[in-house]
């Protein structure tokens, strides 16, 4: 039968596909989950599903880890098969992971349509794998759905047809405000020791900031001082603690009194802990945000953003990677000096709503 297959691959991918499939099956619209498996830990995927509400995938190509050309090699022999069994008439994959270009391009080069939903998002940082990906991607689509209005924008100045572009909001927001409630049943304080509202929240997972041995003791050191001021809940990725045990750091940290390192959380428990923090300090693309929409302070640890809207009327700032100013950034925020809040455009809940009905509209099935 025809059908969406709608590609899942890593931790940022789950939130964004959750409501689409939602609507999907609320409307009559046939789409099937296709998690490749990118993301194969119990802690950054399974437990996704479990708080999302994603019913099982239809089907799992169990790709795993390796290098960027491993797997999207990988993803890419394994979704071939999944296409010629199955025969989706169309492929939609979400964000900027090496499934998300994978997928793209074996849709592509098998006459089946690509829908790309958060297209059009640009750091213009060629040294990230994601804007290989994002352009690539965007590229090879036939419907580009944008989170944003700088999304349609940049689609535009690449020459991308404008009748190919909808602006349907950011859908990842759909998934914080379906979760929010849930969120406040947590215990995830409790089970930490921790205070609502007294506590800075931080995850690291980029190479330019985990993979060195020199960018890790610069933020071992930033670590240390923000807890001298403030507690410091930092959920480890799984890379993040493998290098930071590497190179000595870990025990540095596991040392600090004021330093609560934990596993990866579950979707609802983290959004627990984001929810109800003091800020936010990342080098997350998405925690950028989903802080906007809660309104909470962010602070993001790059040179740069491909999310600028969550900067010009958002709630996050760029701090760079330089340990004086993303020092006097955050002394800033503990002092009191706190952004205001500001909804960007369609950020209200209802993006699947509106990725269903372009489908529908266009009768693109």
């Amino acid at each position: 039968m025809s059908h969406i297959a709608v590609i899942a691959g890593a931790r940022p991918n789950f939130m964004k596909v959750a409501p689409f499939l939602r609507e999907c099956k609320k409307q009559g619209l046939p789409a099937r989950l296709v998690h490749t498996g990118q993301h194969y830990d119990k802690n950054m995927s399974d437990v996704f599903f479990r708080d999302l509400e994603i019913d099982e995938p239809d089907a799992h190509l169990e790709v795993g880890s390796g290098s960027h050309a491993v797997q999207t090699a990988q993803v890419m022999m394994k979704f071939e098969d999944y296409c010629l069994a199955q025969k989706p008439a169309w492929t939609l994959v979400v964000g900027d992971v090496n499934s998300t270009v994978a997928c793209s391009l074996v849709a592509a080069k098998l006459g089946i349509k690509v829908c790309h939903l958060e297209a059009g998002l640009r750091s213009r940082d060629w040294s990230m794998p994601e804007e290989v990906n994002r352009v690539v991607t965007d590229r090879l689509s036939d419907l580009l759905l944008t989170p944003s209005r700088d999304g349609d924008e940049n689609l535009l100045a690449e020459g991308v047809a404008p009748e190919k572009i909808h602006f349907v909001g950011n859908i990842m927001i759909d998934s914080l405000y379906h979760a929010l409630p849930a969120s406040r049943e947590s215990i995830i304080h409790e089970q930490l020791g921790i205070e609502p509202g007294n506590y800075v929240l931080m995850t690291l997972h980029r190479p330019s900031n985990v993979d060195g041995e020199a960018s890790l003791t610069r933020l071992n050191e930033i670590i240390h001082e923000i807890a001298s001021q403030a507690q410091v809940v930092l959920p480890l990725h799984p890379r993040t603690r493998k290098n930071m045990e590497s190179f000595g750091v870990l025990s540095k940290l596991e040392e600090l009194s004021n330093c609560i390192l934990t596993e990866p959380a579950g979707y609802i428990d983290f959004l627990a802990l984001s929810s109800r923090s003091k800020f936010v300090m990342t080098d997350s693309g998405g925690l950028q945000e989903e802080t906007t929409a809660l309104g909470i302070p962010c602070l993001t640890l790059r040179e740069n953003t491909e999310r600028p809207i969550t900067i010009t009327e958002g709630t996050n700032r760029l701090v760079g990677t330089s340990k004086e100013k993303i020092l006097s950034a955050a002394y800033e925020v503990l002092g009191g000096n706190l952004p205001q809040k500001k909804c960007p455009e369609f950020w209200d809940g209802k993006a699947a709503e509106r990725c269903v009905e372009i489908f529908q509209r266009e009768r693109a099935l």
